[in-house]
This record gives C-alpha cells, sequence and structure tokens, in this order.
C-alpha cells in the first residue's frame, strides 16, 4: 500500500463495502476497517439457535436489493451471490384463513384486495410499472442530486413523489376494504413510523413496485453472502479489509485523503472529533426479534402465508398503526405487528432436512428493556395455531442486545435514525453535502444518509461518488 491511501473505510457493513469497492474500482487506493471478525454489518448470517440452522440476525429479505443499481453495476453473482425467489414476496394473513398478497404479478396482487380495490391498486401502481431502472436511479439514487447528477426522467420522479410525499394513512383513502388498506399500511410500516407520517407513502409504493419489478428475493446461504460477494470484489479491485479492528479515534488509522464512516452520525462525531455536530440527529424506535429453529414449516392458517417469503401479522390496518404508535410514544404494545421472514421456505439449506429457520419482530420503544417473547408467539398462534409446538430452539434479542450486536443500532434502532417527518427525508440534517462532514476528509456512508435504510449500498455508492468528485479535483490541482 501507498504511504497514503486514497481512501479508507471504517465498518463493513453493505454501505461501507459498496463505498470502498466503487472507490477501488476506479483505481484508488483502499483500505477498510471493521470492529468485528468478519464482514457484513447488517447483512450476516450465523448460526444463533442449533447446529445447522444458519439465521440472519438482522436483514433476511432484500426487495430493494436485487434491484439495487449500486450492487447491479458490479459483477456480484461472480463472488457467489445468488437470489432466490419464494412463490409469493409477501402475504398478510386474516384470522379467517384468507390473506393479501403482493405478488409478482400485479393481477394477483389486485385479486387478492377484493373486487372493490382491484383497480384502485392497478391504477395506483400503473404509472410507475416497467419503469423501475428509472424509479431507482431517481428515487434511490435522490443522493445523486447532491453529487450533481440530475433525474433521469424528472416527470416520473415529479409524478412518483406527490404520492411519495403523502402519509400512508392518506394512500389509503382510495381503498375500500380492509385487505388492501393492511397490504399498504404493512408496506409503510417498514419504515418503525406511525401510518399518519410524513412521506411514509414513498417506502410502501417503493417495495409494492419492487416485487413487481424484482420480487422479494433471499440470497442463497443467508445475506453474508451479499456482504461476502462485496468483500471478494473489493480485494479483487486490490482493496484491503482489516477485520476484528474496533477504531476509536481518527489518529489510530492509516494517513488517507478521505476517510468514510459506514457508522452512526454519533459514532463519526465522537471518532473524528467533530463534538456536537449530530447532537440533533434523532433515533427511532426499536424492535425485539427471535430467531427461532423449527421442527417444520410455520403451521399459517393462510395457504397464501404458507407461499410467502415474508408475512405481515397484523392483521388490520387499524391494528398495525396502534402498534406501532404504541412503540414511538414510549410503550411496549400488546399486540406487535409483526414482520416476519420464513427464508427456508425457497432455500432447504438453511436449515436441517425437513426443518426451518423463520425469523419475526415486533417495535417496541428505543432502549426499552424487557422480555417481548411472549408477546410476540401470542400474536403468531393467532394466525398459525400449534406454532410453539415446532420451536426447537430460539434466540431472542431486544433494544439492549441489538445495540450491542452492531454499534449502528443506536437504542436498538437497526434503521440507524428516525425515519420520520423530514429526517426522513434530509438525513442526517439539513444540508447540501449530506456525505460530507465538518472535517474536509471526513464522510459519512452508512443508512443515516440518503436513500436511507436497507441493504442495497446505494448510500455508500453516493458517498463514494462525492469523495470521488473531491479525490478527482484535488488530482487536477
Amino acid at each position: 500500500m501507498p504511504s497514503i491511501r486514497d481512501a479508507v473505510v471504517v465498518g463493513a457493513g453493505p454501505n461501507g463495502l459498496t463505498a470502498a469497492a466503487e472507490l477501488a474500482r476506479r483505481g484508488f487506493s483502499v483500505e477498510l476497517f471493521e470492529a468485528l471478525e468478519t464482514v457484513g454489518g447488517g447483512a450476516r448470517t450465523e448460526e444463533l439457535t442449533l447446529p445447522g440452522f444458519r439465521h440472519d440476525p438482522c436483514s433476511a429479505v432484500h426487495p430493494t436489493g436485487a434491484g439495487s443499481p449500486a450492487f447491479n453495476r458490479m459483477p456480484l453473482a461472480e463472488y457467489g451471490l445468488e437470489w432466490l425467489h419464494p412463490e409469493l414476496p409477501m402475504a398478510n394473513p386474516f384470522p379467517d384463513g384468507t390473506a393479501a398478497v403482493l405478488a409478482r404479478s400485479v393481477s394477483e396482487t389486485a385479486m387478492s384486495l377484493g373486487p372493490r380495490d382491484a383497480g384502485s391498486y392497478r391504477r395506483l401502481v400503473e404509472p410507475f410499472l416497467g419503469k423501475w431502472e428509472a424509479m431507482a436511479a431517481d428515487f434511490m439514487g435522490m443522493g445523486s442530486l447532491f453529487n450533481g447528477r440530475f433525474p433521469t426522467d424528472p416527470v416520473l420522479l415529479a409524478r412518483f413523489g406527490l404520492l411519495a410525499l403523502r402519509p400512508v394513512s392518506w394512500l389509503n383513502h382510495r381503498f375500500r376494504d380492509e385487505p388492501a388498506r393492511a397490504l399498504m399500511a404493512g408496506l409503510g410500516a417498514h419504515v418503525s413510523a406511525p401510518l399518519g407520517t410524513f412521506a411514509t407513502a414513498g417506502p410502501a409504493l417503493v417495495f409494492a413496485l419492487a416485487a413487481h419489478a424484482n420480487g422479494w428475493p433471499v440470497p442463497r446461504g443467508g445475506s453474508q453472502s451479499i456482504s461476502d460477494a462485496l468483500a471478494g470484489y473489493l480485494r479483487a479491485q486490490g482493496g484491503h479489509i482489516h477485520t476484528g479492528t474496533e477504531v476509536k479515534r481518527l489518529d489510530e488509522l492509516p494517513p488517507a485523503r478521505a476517510y468514510i464512516f459506514d457508522t452512526s452520525p454519533t459514532a463519526l462525531a465522537r471518532i473524528a472529533g467533530l463534538g456536537n455536530a449530530y447532537a440533533e440527529y434523532r433515533y427511532g424506535p426499536s424492535v425485539f426479534k427471535i430467531d427461532y429453529a423449527l421442527d417444520g414449516p410455520v403451521p399459517w392458517t393462510s395457504q397464501a402465508a404458507r407461499r410467502a417469503g415474508t408475512v405481515h401479522v397484523g392483521p388490520t390496518a387499524g391494528a398495525i398503526d396502534q402498534a406501532l404508535r404504541a412503540a414511538v410514544g414510549g410503550r411496549a404494545p400488546e399486540r406487535p405487528f409483526l414482520i416476519t421472514a420464513q427464508p427456508s421456505v425457497v432455500d432447504p439449506a438453511r436449515a436441517p432436512e425437513g426443518k426451518h429457520v423463520f425469523w419475526a419482530y415486533g417495535h417496541l420503544p428505543n432502549g426499552w428493556q424487557g422480555d417481548a417473547t411472549d408477546a410476540v408467539e401470542r400474536q403468531l398462534e393467532r394466525f398459525a395455531p400449534g406454532f410453539r409446538d415446532r420451536v426447537l430452539a430460539r434466540a431472542t434479542a431486544g433494544p439492549p442486545q441489538l445495540a450491542a450486536r452492531n454499534a449502528n443500532y443506536v437504542g436498538g434502532d437497526f434503521l440507524c435514525g428516525a425515519s420520520d417527518g423530514l429526517q426522513m427525508l434530509l438525513r442526517p440534517k439539513l444540508t447540501g453535502r449530506p456525505y460530507g462532514t465538518a472535517h474536509p476528509a471526513v464522510f459519512l456512508c452508512s443508512a443515516a444518509t440518503p436513500p436511507g435504510p436497507g441493504v442495497h449500498g446505494m448510500s455508500g455508492h453516493h458517498a463514494a461518488r462525492a469523495v470521488w468528485r473531491q479525490l478527482r479535483r484535488s488530482r487536477q490541482r
């Protein structure tokens, strides 16, 4: 390595790995430092319960991963990444055994919502169908606006923005019956904010359109496959990765022209000596997550839920909103809204023959301490009677455990910052340089920057572009 590196990256989550790989493939010298012994951040796979059961401690299903412009610019398949698609991306079951489904097919999705809302759903998504690449380049690529690039399709982006900036509750006014409202409520709830929150319609629409364009796939072998593929590509481009190296101060790192942090904003400020630069940044609610080793598939009463990679357990828009309001307001909901993933329905190698891995999480206040296992499992039993009888082992993680597992999850907030109000759009603060900081050589690339949470690498991509532009100008001078 040269005596002065072009870039040093701190944190080997998907964004840190993407930023490092983007710079390395452009010929810049790059070193990456990760505190844990393996790369991955929120995209890991571990045996949390019993031998042979491979769980994803955080993300498992990747609606925006398969269609990510950042990932698709790299030959990650050559480094072991293979997407597997369940028969249905998502199902929202009801107590009577029926379900609203999000399918690859718009028609199948619309039919599951009932005759009074099928047409409304088609009209909602129709203007954006077949345009995922432009959508992803502009909506997921909105960080490009801060790097001097204009939208690829300004008219499409404006049309989407008119809907996206609304609350999910406003979006649901167009529907007459519960299946459609519950479907959209569950999609919007992924941002961990009440349904009346400004701009929650945007993520809900993105998740729906991602399903119709690319599905909601899982990586073969688990989410670690994404991180390992990024790391493999980075090394092939000449980048160097150091694991088991916790960085506490900027002067502990090798000399470099740029330092890029895949960390929370407050951690960056502490390490880089930026004082109270992000003192106003807000962290959102947490979750209680349970990873299960099961003796068989989840016994959903809904046949659709048995075919889906992701299952939302609400079941209604009102119940989902009530649970979210409780968590944001500092109370543990009696009946949590659950987001669940069952990757072994499409990847049987994740568990011994005939067995399954499964996880579920419900929202809780930031920093909440306690055990929500009973509340989660009582909710599951409503829609999958006999579920507890199939549990071989469980690994639980509340806010303190999540924060200990990943330093970016402040108070257990795995979204790396509250995704409500203006902070959903203006992360980490009101500035024309969200990836830059008060220190001219220090940059931020985590989910605390646009376009926000998700295993898609776009925050890392945009931060790398900001660094690349600065390094190029420096070389020209």
